[in-house]
Formats: C-alpha cells, sequence, structure tokens
C-alpha cells in the first residue's frame, strides 16, 4: 500500500515538474524569443504593417483593406463610394451584399458561391456595371470588357488592400477629373506605386490602394 501511494505520489510530482518546465519553455520563453527577434529583424512587420500618413499619423495597415466611402446618408444603407479616390475591390462578398460591408477584421471570408450561383452572377453584374458608371468621364468611357476580375469580386478573405494594376488605371480618369489633375500625372502615380512580382515570379504585379491614397492626397494638397 505505501509502495503505491509513493509510486503515485512520485509520478504526481514528475508530472507537475514537466508541466512547470513546459509552461516556462513554452509559455514564456519561447514566445518572449520569437516577439524579440520579430522586433529586432521585423519591427514593421511584428507591429501590424502601420503605414503613415505626410504627417506622421498611422492610418491603417498595409495588409488590410479600407473603404473610401461619403458619409451614408439618411436611410442609406449602403453608403456611396467617394470618387475623388482610389476604390479597392468589394469587401468580402461585393460591399452591401454580404455581412462584411466595411472591411471589419472581425469576420473575414468569401462568398461561398460556386460560379454558376445566379446570385453571385447577378452581384458581378451589377458591380461592373457600377465600375463602367462610376470611371466613364466626358473624355473617356469604360468598357464592360475592359473591367479586371478584381474590381467585380472579392478576395478570398474579403480583407485585400491591393488591387490590380489594370483595374488602378481604369480609374486613371475619375481620378484626374474629379481632382482636377493630369491624367499623365496620375498614370503615373499608379505607375510608381506598382509592385512586382515577389521576387520576380511569385504572385502577381498589386497596387496598395492605401499607400497610392496617401500619395494622391499629397499630390491634391500640393496642387491646393
Amino acid at each position: 500500500m505505501n509502495n503505491s501511494v509513493g509510486s503515485t505520489g512520485r509520478l504526481l510530482w514528475a508530472g507537475l515538474r514537466a508541466l512547470l518546465v513546459l509552461t516556462v519553455v513554452c509559455g514564456v520563453l519561447y514566445p518572449l524569443a520569437v516577439t524579440g527577434i520579430a522586433q529586432v529583424a521585423f519591427p514593421d512587420k511584428a507591429n501590424g504593417s502601420e503605414v503613415t500618413d505626410a504627417s506622421g499619423k498611422v492610418v491603417g495597415s498595409e495588409l488590410i483593406g479600407q473603404t473610401y466611402d461619403l458619409p451614408p446618408k439618411d436611410g442609406e444603407e449602403t453608403a456611396a463610394p467617394d470618387l475623388r479616390w482610389f476604390q479597392p475591390r468589394p469587401s468580402n462578398g461585393l460591399g452591401s451584399n454580404s455581412v462584411n460591408t466595411r472591411y471589419s477584421i472581425i469576420l473575414s471570408g468569401a462568398t461561398n458561391r460556386s460560379g454558376d450561383n445566379a446570385e453571385l452572377i447577378r452581384w458581378v453584374q451589377d458591380a461592373k456595371a457600377a465600375v463602367v458608371k462610376d470611371n466613364s468621364t466626358a473624355s473617356y468611357t469604360v468598357r464592360p470588357a475592359d473591367v479586371p476580375a478584381d474590381a467585380v469580386t472579392s478576395s478570398g478573405s474579403g480583407l485585400d488592400p491591393h488591387i490590380s494594376p489594370e483595374y488602378a488605371k481604369l480609374q486613371v480618369h475619375r481620378i484626374a477629373e474629379v481632382n482636377k489633375l493630369d491624367v499623365a500625372t496620375v498614370d503615373k502615380l499608379v505607375a510608381d506605386h506598382t509592385d512586382g512580382r515577389i521576387l520576380g515570379f511569385v504572385g502577381e504585379p498589386r497596387v496598395n490602394v492605401l499607400r497610392i491614397n496617401i500619395a494622391l492626397r499629397q499630390l491634391v494638397t500640393a496642387k491646393g
């Protein structure tokens, strides 16, 4: 009996020691080491890839998309886009057609609808018509065939901060007209903010919407 109790006590003590050691190593030392290395080697990424404007104020993260909308009017369910700015991809299921309408990081995900889903097809058609209407100007007409896929569909997460260079260029004439800028100036802005493929072959060229809108604000402010 005494031997049994003694063996049980030793096993419990050994288990407790293992628990304490693993808690310290895995729950304290390892997280501190990883955090320390991240802060030294990758401080920007470790702190959320924050983006600041010209005044140094943090205005967002380069990893999370934002909307650029007008203040909603009374009774308006979905705010209209503010056409002074480059517009992002639809947010997680084409804006108002999703539970996530304002790039809320509390919830992310795709529409979970198949390519032949009638509702999804209608959303894409409506989104394409809106892109054509919003971006056509007195001197420039957007053709439906010119609208890229990322202009009318959300990403897998619904929080994509980037758009394709094609979608950015499609918005150039509208941006120039609304902000009274030269088309060539805005076109150069897109070129300057187009990032190439990672390592030259991974992914696709892309434009970070937040960063290009910060640069656009500086252009408009400088113009007076």
